[in-house]
This record gives C-alpha cells, sequence and structure tokens, in this order.
C-alpha cells in the first residue's frame, strides 16, 4: 500500500560491522550517516550485505540497543548474544530501505565515492577538490587537496551548504581562516613594513 508500482526501492547504507566488541555481542560500527542516533533506534530493521557463504546472507536484523562508548558507536542486534555470534557479523554492511518521503530525511547522504574528486568552490572559485572524507564520531571531514596542503573542513550543512554531484562540484562557505593562510602565506615571516 502507497508504494509506486514497479518502483524498487532505494537503498541508504548506513553503516559497516567492524568488529565484535566485548563479550556480550556488541558490535563496534563504522557510520555512514550523519543521524546515528536516529538511524540506530531500537527495533530499526537493515538489511545486511554479506559474503553468500555467510549465515547472515539474504536476511536483516534488528536493534536492540545503540549507545556511545568511548566516543565509539556501537550497537546491539536481536538474537546476538554472545561474541561468537558477534564475530560472524564482522565487516557485514548495513542497509537500509529509503522511503519515498525519505529525502527530506536525510538529504545529505552522499556515498564517498561520489564526493571524492569533487571540485571544491568558495566565492565562485575552484580552490581544491575532494581527497577523502574521514568519518569521526563527531561530524564527517571533507578532506580537501589544495595544492601541497590538505585542509579538513567539516562536512555540515553550514560550512558545505551545497553538493552537486551533476555538476561536479562542493560549494563551501568556510570561516575565516580556513583556506587563507594558504593563499597568504608569505614566503618570509618578517613584516614587510621593516623600516
Amino acid at each position: 500500500m502507497g508504494e509506486k508500482v514497479g518502483s524498487a526501492k532505494n537503498q541508504l547504507r548506513v553503516g559497516r560491522v567492524l568488529k565484535a566488541h566485548g563479550l556480550k555481542g556488541a558490535l563496534k560500527l563504522e557510520l555512514y550517516t550523519d543521524d546515528p542516533d536516529g538511524r540506530f533506534v531500537p527495533g530499526a530493521s537493515f538489511t545486511l550485505q554479506v559474503p553468500e557463504e555467510s549465515k547472515w546472507h539474504g536476511r536483516s536484523i534488528a536493534v536492540r540497543e545503540f549507545r556511545w562508548m568511548n566516543a565509539a558507536p556501537v550497537v546491539f542486534f536481536d538474537g546476538v548474544d554472545g561474541r561468537d555470534e558477534a564475530e560472524t557479523l564482522v565487516r557485514a554492511i548495513l542497509w537500509v530501505d529509503q522511503d519515498d518521503d525519505a529525502d527530506e530525511g536525510e538529504p545529505d547522504a552522499w556515498y564517498d565515492h561520489q564526493l571524492v574528486g569533487l571540485d571544491v568552490v568558495r566565492d565562485g572559485d575552484v580552490v581544491g577538490r575532494v581527497a577523502r572524507v574521514d568519518h569521526l564520531p563527531a561530524q564527517d571531514l571533507l578532506i580537501v587537496a589544495s595544492g601541497e596542503s590538505e585542509i579538513m573542513v567539516p562536512f555540515v550543512a553550514a560550512i558545505v551548504p551545497e553538493v552537486d554531484l551533476a555538476a561536479g562540484r562542493v560549494v563551501i562557505t568556510p570561516p575565516p581562516g580556513l583556506f587563507e593562510d594558504l593563499d597568504a602565506e608569505p614566503e618570509s615571516p618578517e613584516p614587510s613594513a621593516s623600516a
């Protein structure tokens, strides 16, 4: 009901299992979502991407509990009650169905490979290129290659208001000083007005 006829649901990759954590079935995650606390609520269900020989192949899994431990995201899944069971999920990728109306809920979900190589534009000028995306617990960072330097740009709407995949660019409005010291760094440290 309500699903468009003939339309396959888009799936969004939201995380990857890194390793088992502790003895009670907890798993550390690498996150691909900017709203982990909203995505990993108890009862949320994910489709698992695992090798065909895995016992989890073709199955989905539901969240029992999600928490932060030492700034790392840790999840407990229903039916995964010990370390041995948790080990069977290591390297699994978690996908969630993207509802038709979810575009508004998570408009800034891009895959890293879509961002890498995009021109980074500030005030109409290309100031660099996206080299990679670093996923940190607090936020994602765009690592921008500019000349010989790499600048870390927080991947938040206030600083990266526009990602235009079709045009191959990311528009940034960085705070003063983020790129300036690259452009304006004089060769010699002494002031020019030395009498």
